[in-house]
């Protein structure tokens, strides 16, 4: 008797497994039961299932979501307002903006069509940092997006006018406004903007909080040059070795960090920190280029980000694999400098080793949970497939992306979400901007 399952994709024509030996499996079919990957199996094998939802995957390809570790997802709304300036001239305008239209209605709105843009381009998973967090998550969540976001730091009050205290004590409660919000799971996350904009001692306090409620401590570090001069000014040590005294570097993601000294790099290899590349924004601001092969000869895990749609314009992860491997290339002048099957890793697995989620999510695997993509190869770009890691990163995009998974809820099905009306989100998005 053939077991129910949930949802059958049927007959895949390639599984980019991204496991250690970069797996490809051809021809499979795929049971997805209680929100996880139930088997995998060769299509004349599929019989031994059953489901009312069967998805053709016939020339097509199957993988694990993306997972973006950095992005700032209600800032669609802040999209084209800072261009042609670097990070200090970025966050002068951008700030004002902020303070303009993004109050809880403008964050709400701008993660609903930030999860809207990401998920239709195969983005099933997010590391957000933004003003409002309960709003940002509510939206995200509600589009169908495994959303991970927590209270946001400054020592100043900031575009949304909290004091600090409120802050640390949103960071305490944040746990049970997770819980009522609901959504697919996400581990809680503290998150100091710099340490720019947080001293020392309030990084100290964040990290022991974080600690206390197990949360992931998050941060931008060492964007660009004058970040770091700035830093050293005030302090006399790099981002990186303020963060080390503040005793904030367990559980850590840390974004950007293209200005590390070899002394940083030792101390995050130390400290199991994972850092998020985000090629998109590092280019357009100009704040230089994150050196990945050196992180790669300490062993740390780098991840993949957009950042937000202010500093990178969109949050398309194909671009950011595209670009983060040619950009190792470029620096190295080394064309096998991180090969394609790591790119591809970076995205998927390396986010979700970063999130402390790798045994749940990042690779196509009985027993984990089904947040997966799959793309239609009857596409002229993607004839013939050729290396299908090579595929992903330089010829695959987001308009190939054709359903979305995540905990096994297929969130958007023949490019069309099933979870909100599409238009409605672009008509709200469009009006509040343009208020």
């Amino acid at each position: 008797m053939a077991t129910q399952v949930d949802l059958i994709l049927h007959n895949a024509q390639y599984v980019v497994v991204v496991d250690v030996q970069a797996s490809v499996l051809r021809n499979v079919s795929i049971a997805v039961k209680d929100e996880k990957i139930f088997g995998i199996v060769p299509i004349d094998q599929e019989n031994q299932w059953q489901s009312s939802k069967v998805i053709d995957c016939s020339h097509h390809l199957v993988m694990p979501g993306l997972i973006n570790t950095h992005t700032h997802t209600p800032m669609t709304l802040l999209r084209g307002v800072a261009e042609d300036v670097d990070l200090q001239g970025f966050l002068e305008k951008v700030w004002a903006e902020e303070a303009r239209i993004m109050d809880e209605k403008g964050t709400y709105i701008g993660a609903k069509l930030g999860a809207l843009e990401a998920l239709l381009g195969g983005t099933t998973c997010t590391l957000d940092m933004y003003l409002h967090p309960h709003m940002a998550h509510k939206g995200a969540v509600e589009v169908g997006l495994r959303h991970l976001i927590g209270p946001v730091f400054f020592d100043f009050a900031g575009p949304d006018g909290l004091e600090w205290d409120k802050r640390i004590e949103h960071l305490r409660n944040w746990p049970k406004v997770i819980k009522e919000i609901g959504g697919a799971y996400a581990p809680l996350v503290a998150q100091p903007h710099s340490t720019y904009t947080v001293s020392p001692e309030h990084l100290a306090e964040v990290a022991k909080v974080a600690k206390e409620i197990g949360a992931i401590f998050n941060t931008h570090i060492s964007e660009n040059q004058a970040e770091n001069e700035d830093v050293i000014k005030r302090h006399g040590k790099t981002p990186t070795k303020v963060l080390q005294d503040a005793q904030a570097l367990d559980n850590a993601v840390f974004a950007h960090a293209v200005k590390l000294t070899d002394d940083d790099r030792n101390i995050i290899k130390e400290n199991k920190v994972s850092l998020s590349h985000c090629p998109g924004s590092n280019l357009k601001l100009a704040s230089g280029a994150f050196e990945w092969v050196k992180a790669k000869e300490k062993g740390i895990n780098v991840s993949l980000g957009t950042d937000g749609c202010s500093s990178s314009n969109d949050l398309d992860m194909w671009n950011v694999m595209r670009s983060a491997a040619n950009l190792a290339r470029l620096i190295t002048e080394d064309a096998a400098a991180i090969p394609v099957a790591e790119v591809v890793r970076a995205a998927t697995y390396g986010g979700a080793l970063a999130l402390g989620m790798q045994d749940r999510i990042g690779t196509v695997e009985v027993g984990k949970d089904a947040d997966l993509i799959v793309l239609d190869l009857d596409q002229p770009h993607l004839v013939p497939v050729g290396d299908p890691h090579g595929l992903l990163v330089y010829a695959a995009g987001r308009s190939d992306v054709v359903h979305v998974l995540v905990a096994g809820d297929p969130v958007i099905v023949d490019r069309i979400s099933t979870k909100v009306d599409m238009n409605q989100v672009i008509s709200e998005a469009r009006i509040h901007s343009a208020k």
